[in-house]
């Protein structure tokens, strides 16, 4: 066998696996990559301010999704709006060749942005339960969908050096871990071309120009749990007329931690979080119940039985003791882990590497962890998408990390409100990404 030099590097894939993908010249489309963006990066940038200026919650995204749905059609792409509630599909054909999926995000999170920004998010708004909160993209989805744009913009240039089918979702309520499913259950690989390949990438705090590629287990699973411990209302002189609900709910969010410590197996990652604690309205109430949420995140799928099962025999146990009814146990978000194709991971940061720098791309192996966060993307994967790859793109000038570390603070990381990705060059990192992605599985020879 002829030893191909690096530059003609693509997907050349280990039998048995994903189909073969023609070979790439990768300097070349990296030109005309950089030329399309040339023309389109100052545009791409006001986008990217204008939604993160205009923040919209899960399944509220109808400014977002029209936006994004009007600049498709007019590339020339075939729009389809509410697949999912306020999903976006659009699809161009290019020939025979394989269907290739490209995901982005659409909502924001209800977090008060304090990041000083001179396009910083002032938006209110209300979620499904009532409450009202600020909303920031404090999570990246709004680098996310001007590099979404910037990759069919870039596609689209280079539309005779690549045949198939574009299917570009855009998906709403990730952050409730929710999009994903309510657009399949609405047919999103029915009544659309189901993809032979599929491609995603989240912005992170790392040195921008870094792209990070894992084999294997991308993302850990989510599930998130609401639970009402029950109680008897009562004054605050009088509390042995009452059963407390936030002392059960007190004893709860520490006894659960033992979960942890002393049930789940110490070598493998697992994590309880209480992430929202509501009980009372006054100094001098006991209040009848406390709300609690909760996130579990693990990779293992035995570690996440544990875990689950630990959370709802703890507070069972709390609410005994205190001789208090039984609380209410909800699990009404989950997701699994996302899992990347390894044999397509490792094509894709081969020609990554050939397009970015060998020191800008890192391949991650499958006995390495993945992160700690989690996606619903893993519905798409898992309902017969399994040769897909997730990366992970750095958003932070290497200026800005030393300068988090010189002074001893922690780096805002996603879903702080001081979390501030750069736009430049982290649109075009993501932009290069994901076009080059595309042409490793779709590219003509």
């Amino acid at each position: 066998m002829t030893k191909r030099p690096l530059f003609l590097a693509a997907a050349l894939l280990l039998p048995g696996t994903a189909p073969a993908a023609p070979a790439l010249n990768v300097p070349a489309a990296r030109v005309q990559i950089e030329a399309s963006l040339a023309k389109t990066y100052p545009d791409l940038e006001r986008l990217y301010k204008d939604l993160h200026a205009h923040p919209e919650l899960a399944f509220q995204e109808n400014r977002t999704a029209a936006l994004l749905a009007a600049r498709m059609r007019k590339l020339g792409f075939t729009v389809t709006e509410h697949v999912g509630k306020t999903g976006i599909v659009a699809i161009f054909r290019n020939g025979a060749g394989p269907t290739v999926l490209v995901r982005t995000e659409l909502d924001a999170l209800p977090v008060q942005e304090k990041t000083g920004l001179p396009y910083a998010s002032t938006v209110q708004a209300t979620d499904a339960d009532g409450k009202t909160s600020f909303v920031d993209h404090a999570c990246g989805h709004d680098s996310h969908m001007a590099w979404w744009i910037g990759t069919a913009e870039a596609l689209l240039a280079m539309k005779d050096q690549w045949h198939g089918t574009l299917l570009f979702v855009g998906q709403p309520a990730e952050e409730i871990v929710a999009g994903a499913k309510a657009m399949l259950a609405d047919g999103l690989f029915a009544k659309f071309p189901k993809p032979d390949y599929g491609f995603a990438a989240h912005v992170d705090p790392s040195p921008i120009g870094t792209v990070a590629v894992k084999q294997g287990v991308m993302t850990s699973a989510s599930d998130t749990i609401l639970i009402t411990f029950k109680g008897v209302g009562a004054h605050g002189s009088m509390p042995d007329k009452s059963v407390d609900p936030i002392v059960e709910a007190a004893h709860f969010v520490a006894d659960v931690q033992t979960v942890i410590s002393r049930q789940k197996d110490p070598q493998k990652f697992g994590v309880v979080t209480v992430g929202s604690f509501h009980a009372g309205t006054v100094a001098n109430i006991i209040p009848d119940h406390a709300d609690l949420q909760l996130t579990l995140r693990s990779y293992d799928p035995d570690v996440r039985k544990v875990l689950n099962e630990g959370v709802v025999t703890t507070a069972n146990a709390v609410a005994m003791m205190s001789h208090a009814p039984v609380p209410e146990i909800q699990h009404p978000f989950a997701a699994n882990p996302v899992r990347n194709d390894s044999a397509l991971a490792a094509s894709v940061a081969a020609v990554l590497k050939a397009g970015l720098g060998d020191g800008n791309v890192t391949l991650v192996s499958e006995e390495k962890p993945g992160w700690t966060a989690s996606e619903d993307y893993s519905e798409f994967v898992d309902a017969g998408m399994p040769h897909s790859v997730y990366f992970s793109i750095g958003g932070y000038a290497p200026e800005t990390i030393a300068k988090y570390k010189a002074e001893g603070k922690p780096l805002p990381v996603n879903h702080s409100p001081y979390f501030a990705p750069v736009p430049e060059p982290t649109i075009r990192t993501g932009v290069e990404t994901l076009t080059l992605a595309v042409l490793s599985v779709a590219g003509v020879q």
